[in-house]
């Protein structure tokens, strides 16, 4: 992907940011997605010979990001490990969901994963991972697309429907497996199925082979951060009531949560 591929995705066209500031971020980024780059790749990555110069020596000398003289390889720096964990702002909710994700994962023997909507992906933010060696292989931070998992649409039904649908239609969504819905009024009438239910499913639309069912947590309007709570598993591990079976054990688990936040049982969509 090219830096104007990253800044088309990421930047609002009704947002007239710092083309300086911009490339900073983007290059962070990159760097993050490849753990380690050459100059020359940042360079194949849309910043020009003239700006990649300043802009990796500012950034380096910043501590952003460390420079290795034997490979001449960049990565990021410490100030970024720093910056990451002055970060709490899902503090609370991790803390309130803590306990709880221990007690879910011993009562299903599942993967089960908390995540926070950013943008059109779905980020995780707390996992607590299966005790079976076939599971679903998942890290904190990781970024997966909304429209595609069940924990994505669980957390695209918190948002207005006009805030989904404009969310929705503003980048091409990606087909993953032969059972990824893209079409958005399609989107749109699962979106409006999850709020009426309580809950979203994945039926291997993201990975094949894989399940997964999920039930929003909080909302943008009530807490400033819309996030989720779900279990995963292959396909073959879930039983002939599936998802029903495992909507009671996260649906008390979200009030648990939600109780311990001081949130009442009912969730104010935005």
């Amino acid at each position: 992907m090219s830096m104007s591929d990253t800044e088309h995705n990421n930047v609002s066209p009704a947002v007239k940011g710092v083309k300086s500031a911009e490339r900073a971020l983007a290059l962070l980024d990159f760097v993050a997605e490849r753990r380690q780059v050459r100059f020359q790749d940042v360079v194949d990555f849309g910043i020009p010979k003239s700006s990649a110069h300043g802009l990796l020596q500012t950034l380096t000398s910043k501590g952003w990001l460390d420079f290795s003289e034997q490979d001449r390889k960049y990565k990021l720096g410490l100030h970024v490990w720093e910056i990451g964990n002055a970060y709490d702002g899902h503090r609370g909710l991790i803390d309130s969901a803590d306990p709880v994700m221990d007690e879910l994962v011993t009562q299903t023997s599942e993967t089960i994963q908390m995540a926070r909507l950013e943008g059109i992906e779905n980020v995780y933010i707390a996992i607590r991972t299966s005790p079976h060696p076939m599971r679903m292989a998942s890290s904190v931070g990781m970024r997966l697309h909304a429209h595609a998992t069940g924990i994505g649409k669980a957390l695209l039904s918190t948002l207005a429907p006009e805030e989904a649908r404009k969310r929705l239609t503003s980048v091409v969504l990606p087909r993953l497996t032969p059972n990824t819905e893209t079409d958005v009024d399609e989107l749109m009438k699962t979106l409006e199925r999850v709020r009426d239910m309580g809950f979203a499913v994945d039926d291997e639309e993201f990975i094949e082979g894989c399940r997964c069912v999920a039930v929003p947590l909080t909302t943008i309007k009530e807490t400033g951060i819309a996030a989720a709570i779900s279990v995963t598993m292959p396909k073959i591990r879930t039983d002939n009531a599936w998802p029903h079976s495992l909507y009671p054990v996260l649906q008390s688990a979200r009030l648990r949560i939600r109780e311990s936040m001081g949130l009442p049982d009912d969730l104010h969509l935005s």
